[in-house]
């Protein structure tokens, strides 16, 4: 007499299916280190990314700022000529300034004024009269300068006061212009670099979270489930890492720039604040830059779910 062997039971590819995905637990877990570390991950690469893309647009409108300003002046230099009365060249000159179309105040600068604004280059302290200073005349326009009539100004100087020149800023404004240009450049690069190290993290965390859960991959395989479903539970499981971090990321950002207008707005009367707000003009971001750190809030939380999505079925391929 034999004693049959006891027999394994059956598998049960449906049961052990529901097993590892009971209601409410997703096909990636939420809680294991690798995800916090890649809410962190987002999280840093987004406020970089936020931080970018701010001083980007803060540098732009501080350019703009500076070009719209030195676009509605001119300036009147009134060099001294062997005998001639500078006095007399200057006053003839800030009538002419002021008869002109397009003029909308016109300040003449007193010798001790124009003598001053050498100080930074020359020192204090020095006595100028044998230096031939340049006498200075600012004339504000009433739009920029394409719209006065500053080409029968600049003749008419030439023609009635002696050693008297206009200058329109034309140079300086390209150079501002340029500037700024360069500066968006380097924004956008340095703001492509970030979103790829981002997708580059995404990439690797999605293979480690599917080589994590291959059993559970081969079981849905087994019951039917195909590769658009699995990358979908992917997807979205992903996308809520993106968001989260993103979210935290971009709210750092915000936080860190309402501090930094928030100080420079409490330091403006200081020497230090004021050089700091004419390089950057009053460090306000507006509405519309808090609008591009949520563009790149989204643009990470996007980014996060396609690169996942696509991860996971170029790996289902190979697999298969």
């Amino acid at each position: 007499m034999t004693v049959d062997a006891p027999q394994a039971p059956p598998f049960d590819a449906a049961a052990e299916s529901q097993a590892r995905m009971r209601p409410g637990r997703p096909l990636v877990p939420s809680g294991t280190i690798a995800g916090r570390a890649l809410v962190v991950v987002i999280a840093i690469l987004t406020f970089l990314a936020a931080l970018t893309a701010s001083g980007a647009q803060l540098v732009a409108n501080a350019s703009a700022e500076w070009r719209s300003s030195i676009a509605r002046e001119v300036t009147i230099q009134v060099r001294p000529q062997a005998r001639t009365d500078v006095e007399a060249a200057v006053a003839r000159a800030a009538t002419l300034a002021r008869s002109a179309r397009g003029v909308e105040s016109v300040r003449v600068f007193s010798k001790g004024e124009s003598e001053r604004l050498l100080e930074p280059w020359l020192g204090s302290g020095l006595d100028l009269v044998e230096l031939p200073v340049p006498r200075l005349i600012v004339v504000k326009l009433t739009g920029e300068a394409a719209s006065a009539d500053l080409a029968t100004l600049k003749e008419a100087l030439r023609r009635d006061v002696a050693g008297a020149s206009l200058d329109d800023h034309r140079l300086w404004v390209e150079r501002l212009a340029t500037m700024a240009g360069g500066v968006i450049l380097v924004g956008l690069v340095v703001l492509a670099l970030v979103i790829a190290a981002a997708a580059l993290a995404i990439g690797f965390a999605t293979r480690g979270a599917l080589a994590g859960a291959k059993d559970i991959v081969e079981v849905l395989h087994f019951v039917g489930a195909d590769d658009i479903f699995i990358a979908r539970e992917f997807q979205l499981r992903f996308l809520r890492l993106g968001l989260k971090g993103g979210l935290i990321g971009g709210g750092a950002a915000a936080l860190f720039l309402a501090l930094a207008g928030w100080l420079a707005a409490s330091l403006r009367a200081s020497p230090g604040g004021n050089e700091v707000e004419a390089l950057f003009g009053t460090f306000q971001i507006g509405w519309s830059g808090y609008g591009a750190i949520g563009a790149v809030v989204a643009l990470v939380a996007a980014v996060t779910a396609l690169v996942s999505r696509e991860t996971v079925r170029r790996q289902l391929r190979s697999m298969a």
